[in-house]
Protein backbone atom coordinates (compact mmCIF):
# COMPACT_ATOMS: atom_id res chain seq x y z
CA UNK A 1 0.00 0.00 0.00
CA UNK A 2 1.25 3.49 -0.89
CA UNK A 3 0.50 5.44 2.27
CA UNK A 4 0.37 8.77 0.46
CA UNK A 5 -2.14 7.45 -2.09
CA UNK A 6 -4.19 5.92 0.72
CA UNK A 7 -4.28 9.16 2.72
CA UNK A 8 -5.15 11.14 -0.39
CA UNK A 9 -7.96 8.71 -1.23
CA UNK A 10 -9.29 8.86 2.34
CA UNK A 11 -9.31 12.68 2.35
CA UNK A 12 -11.07 12.82 -1.02
CA UNK A 13 -13.77 10.37 0.13
CA UNK A 14 -14.41 12.57 3.17
CA UNK A 15 -14.65 15.72 1.06
CA UNK A 16 -16.74 14.17 -1.69
CA UNK A 17 -19.01 12.26 0.67
CA UNK A 18 -18.85 9.07 -1.40
CA UNK A 19 -16.39 6.58 -2.84
CA UNK A 20 -17.84 7.02 -6.32
CA UNK A 21 -17.28 10.80 -6.46
CA UNK A 22 -13.85 10.44 -4.89
CA UNK A 23 -12.85 7.89 -7.53
CA UNK A 24 -14.02 10.21 -10.33
CA UNK A 25 -11.99 13.19 -9.09
CA UNK A 26 -8.90 11.06 -8.43
CA UNK A 27 -9.20 9.33 -11.82
CA UNK A 28 -9.18 5.95 -10.14
CA UNK A 29 -11.67 3.10 -10.06
CA UNK A 30 -14.07 2.92 -7.14
CA UNK A 31 -12.60 -0.47 -6.28
CA UNK A 32 -9.09 0.99 -6.00
CA UNK A 33 -10.24 3.83 -3.76
CA UNK A 34 -12.17 1.41 -1.55
CA UNK A 35 -9.17 -0.90 -1.24
CA UNK A 36 -6.84 1.99 -0.35
CA UNK A 37 -9.12 3.15 2.46
CA UNK A 38 -9.62 -0.41 3.74
CA UNK A 39 -5.85 -0.96 3.74
CA UNK A 40 -5.38 2.31 5.63
CA UNK A 41 -7.92 1.24 8.26
CA UNK A 42 -6.23 -2.16 8.57
CA UNK A 43 -2.83 -0.53 9.06
CA UNK A 44 -4.16 1.89 11.69
CA UNK A 45 -6.39 -0.78 13.29
CA UNK A 46 -9.28 1.68 13.59
CA UNK A 47 -12.48 2.31 11.68
CA UNK A 48 -12.24 5.66 9.92
CA UNK A 49 -15.56 5.76 8.07
CA UNK A 50 -19.14 4.66 8.61
CA UNK A 51 -20.56 3.57 5.27
CA UNK A 52 -24.24 3.56 4.34
CA UNK A 53 -25.97 3.17 0.99
CA UNK A 54 -26.52 6.94 0.85
CA UNK A 55 -23.57 8.56 2.60
CA UNK A 56 -20.11 8.10 4.06
CA UNK A 57 -19.53 9.65 7.49
CA UNK A 58 -16.44 10.01 9.65
CA UNK A 59 -16.07 8.12 12.91
CA UNK A 60 -14.60 9.97 15.88
CA UNK A 61 -11.19 8.43 15.13
CA UNK A 62 -11.65 9.24 11.46
CA UNK A 63 -12.36 12.92 12.18
CA UNK A 64 -9.22 13.26 14.27
CA UNK A 65 -7.13 11.45 11.66
CA UNK A 66 -8.63 13.52 8.83
CA UNK A 67 -7.43 16.79 10.38
CA UNK A 68 -3.89 15.41 10.64
CA UNK A 69 -4.00 14.03 7.10
CA UNK A 70 -4.99 17.47 5.76
CA UNK A 71 -2.01 19.11 7.44
CA UNK A 72 0.34 16.37 6.24
CA UNK A 73 -0.89 16.57 2.62
CA UNK A 74 -0.58 20.36 2.77
CA UNK A 75 3.00 20.14 4.04
CA UNK A 76 3.88 17.67 1.29
CA UNK A 77 2.34 19.93 -1.34
CA UNK A 78 4.35 22.91 -0.08
CA UNK A 79 7.53 20.83 0.09
CA UNK A 80 7.18 19.72 -3.52
CA UNK A 81 6.74 23.29 -4.77
CA UNK A 82 9.90 24.50 -3.00
CA UNK A 83 12.39 21.73 -3.81
CA UNK A 84 14.41 23.84 -6.24
CA UNK A 85 14.45 27.19 -7.95
CA UNK A 86 13.08 25.51 -11.08
CA UNK A 87 9.96 24.44 -9.20
CA UNK A 88 9.61 27.49 -6.95
CA UNK A 89 6.67 28.85 -8.91
CA UNK A 90 3.24 27.44 -7.96
CA UNK A 91 2.17 24.61 -10.22
CA UNK A 92 -0.60 22.09 -10.66
CA UNK A 93 -4.27 21.94 -11.55
CA UNK A 94 -6.92 24.31 -10.22
CA UNK A 95 -10.65 23.84 -10.76
CA UNK A 96 -12.60 27.08 -10.49
CA UNK A 97 -16.13 28.17 -11.38
CA UNK A 98 -17.04 31.74 -12.36
CA UNK A 99 -20.06 33.60 -13.79
CA UNK A 100 -20.29 33.60 -17.59
CA UNK A 101 -19.98 37.40 -18.18
CA UNK A 102 -17.08 37.63 -15.72
CA UNK A 103 -15.29 34.86 -17.60
CA UNK A 104 -15.90 36.39 -21.04
CA UNK A 105 -15.20 40.04 -20.26
CA UNK A 106 -12.69 40.01 -17.40
CA UNK A 107 -11.10 36.67 -16.54
CA UNK A 108 -10.30 35.09 -19.91
CA UNK A 109 -8.93 38.28 -21.56
CA UNK A 110 -6.53 38.69 -18.62
CA UNK A 111 -5.29 35.08 -18.61
CA UNK A 112 -2.23 35.69 -20.84
CA UNK A 113 -0.81 37.92 -18.09
CA UNK A 114 -1.63 35.24 -15.48
CA UNK A 115 0.15 32.51 -17.45
CA UNK A 116 3.14 34.79 -18.03
CA UNK A 117 3.41 34.98 -14.25
CA UNK A 118 2.44 31.38 -13.42
CA UNK A 119 3.14 29.18 -16.48
CA UNK A 120 2.90 25.89 -14.55
CA UNK A 121 -0.67 26.32 -13.27
CA UNK A 122 -3.42 24.52 -15.21
CA UNK A 123 -6.85 26.12 -14.89
CA UNK A 124 -10.04 24.13 -15.46
CA UNK A 125 -12.70 26.84 -15.54
CA UNK A 126 -16.38 26.10 -15.17
CA UNK A 127 -18.48 28.95 -16.54
CA UNK A 128 -21.93 29.18 -14.99
CA UNK A 129 -24.26 31.09 -12.67
CA UNK A 130 -25.55 27.91 -11.03
CA UNK A 131 -24.94 26.74 -7.47
CA UNK A 132 -21.85 24.52 -7.45
CA UNK A 133 -21.20 21.75 -4.94
CA UNK A 134 -17.67 22.96 -4.23
CA UNK A 135 -16.68 20.04 -2.01
CA UNK A 136 -18.59 17.28 -3.79
CA UNK A 137 -17.49 18.38 -7.25
CA UNK A 138 -13.88 18.92 -6.09
CA UNK A 139 -13.87 22.59 -7.11
CA UNK A 140 -11.09 24.61 -5.52
CA UNK A 141 -12.94 27.93 -5.52
CA UNK A 142 -15.88 29.83 -7.00
CA UNK A 143 -16.41 33.50 -7.85
CA UNK A 144 -19.98 34.72 -7.32
CA UNK A 145 -21.99 37.92 -7.15
CA UNK A 146 -24.23 38.48 -4.14
CA UNK A 147 -23.90 37.24 -0.58
CA UNK A 148 -22.57 33.70 -0.11
CA UNK A 149 -25.16 31.84 1.99
CA UNK A 150 -23.33 28.52 2.20
CA UNK A 151 -21.87 28.49 5.71
CA UNK A 152 -19.67 25.52 4.84
CA UNK A 153 -17.48 27.80 2.70
CA UNK A 154 -15.00 30.56 3.47
CA UNK A 155 -16.11 33.63 1.49
CA UNK A 156 -13.70 36.48 0.80
CA UNK A 157 -15.13 39.84 -0.33
CA UNK A 158 -13.14 40.82 -3.43
CA UNK A 159 -15.04 43.68 -5.04
CA UNK A 160 -18.32 45.48 -5.66
CA UNK A 161 -20.18 45.82 -8.93
CA UNK A 162 -21.66 49.27 -9.59
CA UNK A 163 -25.04 48.78 -11.27
CA UNK A 164 -27.05 50.83 -13.73
CA UNK A 165 -30.35 50.48 -15.61
CA UNK A 166 -30.22 50.15 -19.40
CA UNK A 167 -32.35 49.44 -22.45
CA UNK A 168 -31.74 49.02 -26.17
CA UNK A 169 -32.83 51.85 -28.52
CA UNK A 170 -35.18 49.39 -30.24
CA UNK A 171 -36.96 48.74 -26.95
CA UNK A 172 -37.31 52.46 -26.17
CA UNK A 173 -38.62 53.17 -29.67
CA UNK A 174 -41.39 50.62 -29.07
CA UNK A 175 -42.22 51.20 -25.39
CA UNK A 176 -41.08 54.78 -24.80
CA UNK A 177 -38.47 56.01 -22.35
CA UNK A 178 -39.57 55.68 -18.70
CA UNK A 179 -38.85 58.75 -16.57
CA UNK A 180 -39.45 57.12 -13.16
CA UNK A 181 -38.62 53.55 -12.05
CA UNK A 182 -42.23 52.93 -11.03
CA UNK A 183 -43.20 53.19 -14.70
CA UNK A 184 -41.56 49.79 -15.20
CA UNK A 185 -44.47 48.27 -13.27
CA UNK A 186 -46.92 49.42 -15.95
CA UNK A 187 -48.37 47.04 -18.53
CA UNK A 188 -46.56 48.47 -21.56
CA UNK A 189 -43.05 48.12 -20.09
CA UNK A 190 -41.00 44.93 -19.77
CA UNK A 191 -37.82 43.98 -17.96
CA UNK A 192 -35.60 41.00 -18.65
CA UNK A 193 -35.82 38.77 -15.57
CA UNK A 194 -32.75 37.15 -14.06
CA UNK A 195 -33.33 33.90 -12.18
CA UNK A 196 -30.95 33.70 -9.23
CA UNK A 197 -29.64 30.21 -8.60
CA UNK A 198 -30.17 30.44 -4.83
CA UNK A 199 -33.92 31.04 -5.16
CA UNK A 200 -34.82 30.24 -8.77
CA UNK A 201 -36.68 33.55 -8.80
CA UNK A 202 -36.16 37.06 -10.15
CA UNK A 203 -35.55 39.48 -7.26
CA UNK A 204 -36.68 43.11 -7.05
CA UNK A 205 -34.14 45.90 -7.54
CA UNK A 206 -33.76 48.58 -4.84
CA UNK A 207 -33.25 52.14 -6.12
CA UNK A 208 -32.81 55.43 -4.26
CA UNK A 209 -33.16 59.12 -5.17
CA UNK A 210 -32.77 61.52 -2.28
CA UNK A 211 -35.30 60.45 0.35
CA UNK A 212 -37.29 58.35 -2.11
CA UNK A 213 -36.73 54.59 -2.28
CA UNK A 214 -38.42 52.09 -4.55
CA UNK A 215 -38.18 48.37 -5.23
CA UNK A 216 -38.79 47.51 -8.85
CA UNK A 217 -40.19 44.09 -9.69
CA UNK A 218 -41.28 44.88 -13.24
CA UNK A 219 -43.05 42.66 -15.72
CA UNK A 220 -41.17 40.26 -17.93
CA UNK A 221 -41.82 38.13 -20.96
CA UNK A 222 -38.45 36.39 -20.58
CA UNK A 223 -36.36 35.29 -17.59
CA UNK A 224 -32.95 33.62 -17.88
CA UNK A 225 -30.40 32.19 -15.46
CA UNK A 226 -27.24 33.09 -17.40
CA UNK A 227 -25.57 36.50 -17.49
CA UNK A 228 -24.58 36.34 -21.16
CA UNK A 229 -28.11 35.38 -22.19
CA UNK A 230 -29.47 38.17 -19.98
CA UNK A 231 -27.33 40.76 -21.78
CA UNK A 232 -28.20 39.33 -25.20
CA UNK A 233 -31.92 39.59 -24.41
CA UNK A 234 -31.54 43.25 -23.53
CA UNK A 235 -29.54 44.01 -26.66
CA UNK A 236 -32.31 42.33 -28.68
CA UNK A 237 -34.83 44.82 -27.24
CA UNK A 238 -36.67 42.32 -25.06
CA UNK A 239 -36.71 44.52 -21.97
CA UNK A 240 -34.92 46.73 -19.45
CA UNK A 241 -31.70 45.48 -17.85
CA UNK A 242 -29.80 46.04 -14.60
CA UNK A 243 -26.12 45.68 -15.45
CA UNK A 244 -22.73 46.18 -13.79
CA UNK A 245 -20.44 48.78 -15.35
CA UNK A 246 -18.08 46.23 -16.89
CA UNK A 247 -20.94 44.61 -18.84
CA UNK A 248 -22.57 47.84 -20.01
CA UNK A 249 -19.59 50.09 -20.77
CA UNK A 250 -18.81 48.95 -24.32
CA UNK A 251 -22.46 48.70 -25.39
CA UNK A 252 -23.19 52.14 -23.95
CA UNK A 253 -20.29 53.66 -25.90
CA UNK A 254 -21.42 51.98 -29.15
CA UNK A 255 -25.01 53.14 -28.73
CA UNK A 256 -26.38 49.60 -28.41
CA UNK A 257 -27.66 50.47 -24.93
CA UNK A 258 -29.06 53.65 -23.38
CA UNK A 259 -28.77 54.36 -19.64
CA UNK A 260 -31.98 55.12 -17.73
CA UNK A 261 -32.60 56.84 -14.40
CA UNK A 262 -29.07 58.28 -14.22
CA UNK A 263 -29.94 60.36 -11.15
CA UNK A 264 -31.01 57.28 -9.19
CA UNK A 265 -28.60 55.22 -7.08
CA UNK A 266 -28.57 51.44 -6.98
CA UNK A 267 -27.01 49.29 -4.29
CA UNK A 268 -23.74 47.80 -5.46
CA UNK A 269 -23.47 44.01 -5.78
CA UNK A 270 -20.67 42.45 -3.69
CA UNK A 271 -18.42 39.88 -5.36
CA UNK A 272 -16.92 36.99 -3.41
CA UNK A 273 -14.42 34.23 -3.95
CA UNK A 274 -15.30 31.16 -1.86
CA UNK A 275 -13.51 27.92 -1.02
CA UNK A 276 -13.83 25.06 1.51
CA UNK A 277 -12.51 25.91 4.99
CA UNK A 278 -11.02 22.46 5.56
CA UNK A 279 -9.09 22.44 2.30
CA UNK A 280 -5.47 23.52 2.32
CA UNK A 281 -5.02 26.88 0.60
CA UNK A 282 -2.17 25.71 -1.60
CA UNK A 283 0.31 28.04 -3.21
CA UNK A 284 -1.48 27.75 -6.55
CA UNK A 285 -4.86 28.60 -5.04
CA UNK A 286 -3.39 31.43 -2.99
CA UNK A 287 -1.82 33.14 -6.02
CA UNK A 288 -5.00 32.67 -8.06
CA UNK A 289 -7.08 34.34 -5.33
CA UNK A 290 -4.59 37.21 -5.13
CA UNK A 291 -4.67 37.61 -8.91
CA UNK A 292 -8.49 37.70 -9.01
CA UNK A 293 -8.41 40.38 -6.30
CA UNK A 294 -6.05 42.39 -8.54
CA UNK A 295 -8.51 42.04 -11.43
CA UNK A 296 -11.41 43.19 -9.28
CA UNK A 297 -9.42 46.18 -8.01
CA UNK A 298 -9.07 47.23 -11.65
CA UNK A 299 -12.62 46.50 -12.83
CA UNK A 300 -14.81 46.66 -9.71
CA UNK A 301 -12.98 47.86 -6.57
CA UNK A 302 -14.46 47.26 -3.15
CA UNK A 303 -16.80 49.87 -1.69
CA UNK A 304 -16.20 51.01 1.88
CA UNK A 305 -19.49 50.03 3.56
CA UNK A 306 -18.53 51.38 7.00
CA UNK A 307 -19.35 54.98 6.09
Amino acid sequence: MDRFDAMQAFARVVEAGSFTKAAETLHMSKTTVTQLVQQLEARLRVKLLNRTTRRVNLTADGAAYYERVLRLLADMDDAETSLSSASALPRGRLRVDVPAPFARMILVPALPAFYARYPDIQLDVGVSDRIVDVIGDNVDCVVRGGEIRDESLVARHIGDLQLGVFAAPSYLAQAGRPLHPNELESTHHRIVGFLWSRTGKALPYAMHHGDESVKVHGRHALSVDDGNAYLAAGLAGLGVLWLPDYMSRGHLASGELVQLFEDWQLESMPMYIAFPPNRHVSAKLRVFIDWVIELMAEHAPRVDRTV
